[in-house]
């Protein structure tokens, strides 16, 4: 399937869309404020054990110290004396103590960008991606990607790697080894293990907290992992970085036949590829399907709710088909919606209800043939007797969503504010509670039109009785400025 990645860059923003047979699948976006360190290494010491969580934050030289768990801990061999081979670990008991301690330096890698009010997730499990492995530190698990799905290659590989793998490191065959030689998966392995002692040699030499690593910036990384995804074209805007990625193509994906072009024409790059437009589409909240169903998509910090809905859409048979075809018209938007948007974490589906046992395994095997076309790992189980659908996927950084957007000042992330009846009933209770005071005869209020209009025209005979009964004089005040849900009640003296 070919598919092509348009990158434009304007002032101190870089925005890339991974498009499949012309549609829109992946966005990312990258500004100079706050480029990614996912995949960065750093000599970190340990600030402070933490019993009750078994975990520990580590100083990376960053402005909030890092989150360590202990299930994400190998003690590196160079940190002890009596072990001299590259690669030795010692694999940590269950709990924290023991295993590190306050001021002690450790070699970690940052797992997980801040996300909401979650800081950086670092990792001692070193992986250093390459273009057609991946290795491990301290682990001597071999792996082949899930991707590759013809097992007679899936066994050649995994030959060929427990063959090479040198002791103490783990080795995964990515998507891109299908059909390579051995001497290729040599040559990426070479590089890698170079790699490796030279992040251990500056780990020597370095005092903690430094930056040991540095991964590819998000252009170079996206294209090191979508080269194996059918990649045949990359269309740049921008002349410096067009010269920059056709280095970058020759020196790492040498043999690869993807054609970097030059963008010149005079709309943007963006908008000429008809990708604006579906990009304008990824905060809305409410996806309408072809047959006339709809999903909701809605988001908190720690989950991710998808709903379904039958909408316009009444079928032609009975009501179990009408709600099938929707669910599994719905699947398909799901998988398409998750991996565009960048889901991750908890994500809870729910499906309309079906009767039938047989109709909840369709869908069910649907949305798992569906999620196959996503590269990043998600887990689905089985239909609950509710219609809910449980999957988990790997964060690694914020979703699309949440970068494109921010807290709305007026409701503060809720989606709601109070209604102007809500606000009409607030004010007439705190000018009741002011009056009855009996110091100050005279108040002003200023407050939305919409709630004034409200106050004059239907609660009339209301501020009439405040007026009459407490000698008081009420002046409503219509001030564009003030939005629904706030007013300010002034005396005046």
């Amino acid at each position: 399937m070919p598919s092509e990645l348009i990158i434009n860059t304007t002032f101190s923003e870089t925005r890339i869309a991974f498009v499949e047979n012309g549609i829109l699948t992946e966005y990312f976006i990258e500004r100079k404020k706050d480029r990614s360190i996912v995949g960065n290494i750093y000599k970190g010491r340990v600030v402070r054990i933490l019993p009750g969580m078994d975990a520990a934050f580590v100083d990376i030289g960053l402005e909030k110290s890092a989150f360590l768990y202990v299930a994400d801990i190998v003690v590196d061999a160079m940190m002890y004396e009596e072990f001299e081979e590259v690669g030795t670990a010692i694999e940590p008991s269950e709990r924290i103590e023991g295993v590190l301690e306050e001021g002690q330096e450790i070699i970690v890698q940052v797992s997980r960008e801040p996300i909401g009010q979650k800081g950086t997730r670092v990792t001692s499990r070193i992986t250093l991606p390459g273009r057609l492995l991946v290795l491990m530190s301290a682990t001597e698990h071999v792996g082949v990607s899930r991707r590759i799905e013809d097992e007679e290659e899936r066994k050649r590989l995994a030959s060929i790697l427990k063959n090479m793998c040198p002791k103490g490191f783990g080795l995964i065959a990515r998507t891109a080894c299908e059909g390579k030689k051995e001497d290729e998966l040599l040559a990426d392995l070479d590089f890698l293990r170079r790699m490796w002692e030279s992040i251990q040699e500056k780990a020597r030499k370095m005092r903690a907290p430094s930056l040991l690593h540095q991964d590819l910036r998000l252009i170079f990384r996206v294209i090191r992992d979508l080269h194996a995804h059918a990649l045949r074209k990359i269309v740049i805007d921008d002349p410096s970085l067009y010269k920059r990625v056709e280095e970058f193509l020759k020196e790492y994906l040498p043999e690869e036949e993807c054609e970097v072009e030059l963008f010149d024409g005079k709309e943007g790059i963006f908008e000429s590829h008809r990708v604006e437009v579906e990009i304008s589409k990824l905060t809305q909240k409410k996806i309408w399907l072809k047959s006339g169903g709809y999903i909701v998509l809605d988001y908190t910090e720690a989950l991710n709710v998808i709903d379904v809905n039958t909408g316009k859409y009444l079928g032609k048979k009975g009501l179990e088909d009408t709600i099938l075809k929707t669910n599994l018209e719905a699947v398909k938007e799901i998988a398409y919606q998750i991996r565009l948007r960048n889901l991750g974490g908890i994500i809870i589906v729910d499906f309309i209800d079906m009767e039938r046992k047989d109709s909840r395994e369709s869908v069910f095997q649907a949305l798992l043939d569906a999620l196959k076309r996503d590269r990043i790992k998600t887990f689905a189980y089985p239909i609950s007797e509710l219609g809910l659908v449980q999957l988990t996927r790997k964060r690694t950084r914020e979703n699309i969503v949440t970068m494109l957007t921010e807290s709305c000042p007026t409701c503060e992330g809720t989606g709601y504010i109070k209604s102007r009846y809500t606000i009409c009933y607030e004010v007439l209770r705190t000018l009741r509670v002011l009056c009855g005071k009996g110091k100050v005869k005279q108040f002003n209020v200023h407050l939305a039109p919409e709630v004034a209009r409200l106050l004059v025209e239907e609660e009339k005979t209301s501020l009439e009785y405040l007026e009459n009964s407490f000698a008081t004089k009420i002046n409503i005040i219509a001030n564009s400025a003030f939005i629904i849900d706030n007013f300010d009640v002034k005396a005046v003296q």
